[in-house]
């Protein structure tokens, strides 16, 4: 187990923790860190950390009943190629809440984890011109 101050945490409540698990380390990329299913799990990505908290984990038990449904917050995962990623997922049978959408900093899409947490896909415009100076 690695050390938690070396990553950026996110809670998710989750139905399921088991579920979580398996999305998130089968579709995205993340590894199982610790389990103590079906209470809590944590799965990590680079410096993120997922904190799963299932019905009986104390983050669930500490969260108001009127703010247990999923929310419009997501975590942000950058992609190389969104189009790749989408045809990846979704050739394993995972669908998505958006259409892959387009701005002036790239281009997103969302889904859904099992509880129904969103999480967007980003992949960033690419830039061109010449690298900005450094100071």
């Amino acid at each position: 187990m690695t050390a938690p101050e070396q990553y950026a945490s996110v809670r998710y409540l989750v139905d399921d923790v088991q579920a979580a698990v398996d999305f998130y380390t089968t579709h995205l990329g993340f590894t199982l860190n610790t389990s103590a299913a079906p209470a809590f799990a944590d799965v990590v990505r680079g410096p993120l950390r997922l904190l799963l908290s299932g019905p009986t984990s104390s983050g669930a038990r500490a969260t108001p009943t009127d703010a247990t449904t999923p929310g419009r917050n997501r975590i942000h995962l950058i992609v190389e190629s969104l189009d790749a990623e989408i045809d990846r997922l979704r050739g394993s049978g995972v669908s998505f809440r958006s259409d892959a959408i387009s701005g002036p900093g790239g281009r997103q899409i969302l889904l859904a984890d099992p509880a129904g947490n969103l999480i967007e896909l980003f992949q960033p415009a690419r830039r061109t011109g010449p690298a900005p100076a450094t100071p």
